[in-house]
């Protein structure tokens, strides 16, 4: 298990791999007829494919949002000085 918490660009990327997957099923479904010559569905069903790029665009965002956390907390770390009793790695080589 992992240490990090979770941010809010996580629960994106799991959500728009939910919401891919979804649409990846309904493209499916919808090429069903064309293959087997059946009635075609409705077009609210065609309309349901078109999860899969809402999906996608909710994963990039969500990586973006986590890379940008991610580097907001590397950053403000480095900001914060030196633990006591610990010297900086310049410190140390001044010091020889």
């Amino acid at each position: 298990m992992s240490s990090q918490r979770a941010d809010r660009g996580d629960a994106l990327v799991r959500t728009g791999g939910l919401v891919f997957g979804a649409g990846a099923v309904a493209t499916l479904v919808t090429f069903v007829p064309l293959f087997f010559d059946l009635p075609r569905f409705p077009s609210f069903a065609y309309w349901l494919c078109m999860l899969m790029p809402l999906g996608f665009l909710l994963s990039v965002t969500g990586l973006l949002l986590s890379a940008r956390a991610q580097r907001r907390r590397v950053t403000e770390r480095a900001a914060q000085p030196a633990a006591v009793g610990t010297q900086a790695p310049a410190a140390v080589a001044e010091a020889r």
